[in-house]
């Protein structure tokens, strides 16, 4: 089997994680708030991290070193996947994953604020025809802009900031040094925001294995990516992550009843249209995009729950 071929087959296994973790967080959505899906999922998430730590042998990967870049990647990484968790359980699922589809384009726009990169011409246009299709989704003026809505468009930026924060610390931090920070940090976050209320609904047999299912496949969708990157190229392995509108779109239909709408087909061809050429300018010119932190563009690909 070529390296190409399990490459694909690992981003399947990361898009089968993600839509797993999207129904999950819809079922318990009636019971929890976001802020306690977050805090059971990192919960969860740190038993996950120490057992697979203790098995692999990278338990002395972990450290204390560059905690606040850590901290930051952290706080917006919280950030969007609260607003994704709230965005699923209000909206089509298929509408909040085609506005999630603009995470590499907000990539291409802040790249040049955290990381210096130059913007090209052709990446100004890669944003502009994503946001083009921003706009056959949400269709500004024809219908009410709704929170879920909103929640949605901004997921993508603060995944593009995770994405591009971890690109910084992946020059000299290890993916079980990330991984132990992200959930015992959002851990902390989760139950300073879940407790702020003076609640806290607890897990009871109905949300129990829903919140195990939310916490074990956003850490082995991670697993997933990270192994399909260091197969192959983003070029290779991002389109396949889109499978996950089509399989979106036919899990909302079968299992809650939305229709198929054919403007966010349509838009989300668009904002894929845009990710792709500014991946395909990438690999053509390497030099019009200088990527100095990182010798693979593990940010292109959206998948960053």
């Amino acid at each position: 089997m070529t390296a190409t071929l399990r490459a694909c087959l690992w981003m399947i296994g990361a898009v089968l994680s993600f839509t797993a973790m999207a129904i999950a967080g819809r079922q318990v959505s009636t019971v929890h708030d976001t802020f306690e899906i977050m805090t059971y999922r990192s919960l969860l998430g740190i038993g996950i991290v120490f057992a697979a730590a203790r098995i692999a042998g990278t338990w002395h990967e972990i450290n204390g070193q560059q905690l606040g870049l850590h901290g930051l990647r952290n706080v917006a990484h919280f950030t969007g996947q609260n607003l994704w968790f709230y965005a699923i359980a209000v909206l089509p699922l298929a509408q909040v994953f085609a506005l999630e589809f603009t995470t590499p384009i907000w990539v291409l726009l802040l790249a040049p604020l955290l990381l210096g990169e130059r913007l090209t011409r052709i990446g100004l246009i890669a944003a502009l025809i994503g946001f083009a299709g921003v706009l056959v989704v949400t269709r500004p003026g024809s219908t009410p802009l709704s929170p879920g809505v909103v929640a949605a468009a901004l997921c993508a930026v603060g995944f593009a900031i995770s994405a591009l924060l971890t690109r910084r610390l992946t020059r000299t931090q290890s993916v079980t040094c990330i991984l132990f920070h992200l959930c015992v940090m959002q851990t902390a976050f989760g139950l300073i925001c879940g407790l702020i209320d003076g609640q806290m609904a607890w897990p009871n047999l109905a949300t129990l294995p829903w919140l195990t299912v939310i916490g074990v496949a956003g850490l082995f969708a991670h697993f997933c990516l990270t192994t399909a990157l260091g197969l192959a190229p983003a070029s290779t392995v991002m389109p396949v992550d889109y499978i996950r509108l089509p399989a979106a779109a036919l899990v909302g239909a079968l299992l809650y009843g939305e229709a198929i709408d054919p403007f966010i087909l349509l838009g989300a061809v668009l904002i894929i249209a845009g990710n792709m050429l500014n991946l395909t300018q990438r690999q053509a010119s390497p030099t019009a995009a200088p990527v100095p932190l990182g010798k693979r563009d593990t940010d292109q690909s959206p998948a960053s729950h």
